[in-house]
């Protein structure tokens, strides 16, 4: 589904603290499965999604999406297709304070000039899909961690995206809240969708949900494993 050839990526050009956080990673990424970008802090893991999600344009090398070069196209056309193609869920939420669950839910909708009923109508069902219909109304603040990366997760669903995109989606959360976290990706997998994550958490780059294992290290990768890993071992 993503194709990346030769991806280079830099930080401060030219300048004293230049820094290539991608050196030429070549990567497939199949559609209707769940692959994990693992490695340490700095390993280039966090880069490299910026790029399969098109917020980012690498410095150099090709992307494409689909069968279709996208690497050059205007940041216009990258919008369109981010919105259309693309669902994120970001390390701390970002959730807007002071509007409600169902609002922040739909917000990533309006630019398609669907009607309102329609919009809260989704957003419900999304949110009955996790068990968080009785919170709609409470603003997003009152929410526990574990309620707001599930309403993260369905405002990254509400305009229906083929590929989901979690940077370290479990960061914040505990032993438990991981594991539902798991049971809601394994439900989404099943419906078809394209899951593309970082993680650190064993629990997750373990777990039989995952399809496929990408470890990086220094901007390049160092490992790509198919299926579920033995040990931890396998991508030190």
């Amino acid at each position: 589904m993503i194709e990346l050839k030769n991806i280079r990526k830099v930080f401060n050009q030219g300048q004293h603290n230049e820094f290539w956080a991608l050196c030429g990673i070549d990567l497939a990424i199949p559609e209707q499965q769940v692959t994990a970008l693992r490695g340490p802090s700095g390993s280039g893991k966090t880069t490299l999604l910026t790029i399969l999600g098109c917020l980012a344009r690498p410095t150099e090398g090709r992307v494409r999406l689909k069968g279709e070069d996208i690497s050059g196209l205007p940041e216009r056309f990258l919008t369109e297709i981010r919105r259309q193609t693309f669902g994120f869920v970001f390390q701390q939420f970002n959730l807007i304070r002071g509007l409600s669950a169902i609002e922040n839910i739909i917000l990533p909708a309006y630019p398609l000039g669907l009607p309102r009923k329609h919009l809260l109508e989704k957003a419900e069902a999304l949110l009955a899909d996790v068990a968080l219909a009785h919170r709609r109304e409470a603003k997003v603040e009152w929410l526990s961690g574990g309620e707001q990366q599930r309403v993260a997760i369905c405002r990254a669903l509400i305009n229906d995206p083929e590929i989901l995109i979690a940077d370290e989606p479990t960061a914040n959360l505990d032993t438990k809240l991981a594991t539902e976290f798991l049971g809601i990706l394994e439900r989404l997998a099943a419906q078809g969708r394209t899951i593309i994550l970082t993680s650190h958490d064993p629990l997750v780059v373990e777990s039989s949900v995952v399809d496929c294992v990408v470890t990086l290290r220094d901007g390049r990768i160092v490992d790509q494993t198919e299926g579920r890993p033995a040990s931890a071992e396998r991508f030190c």
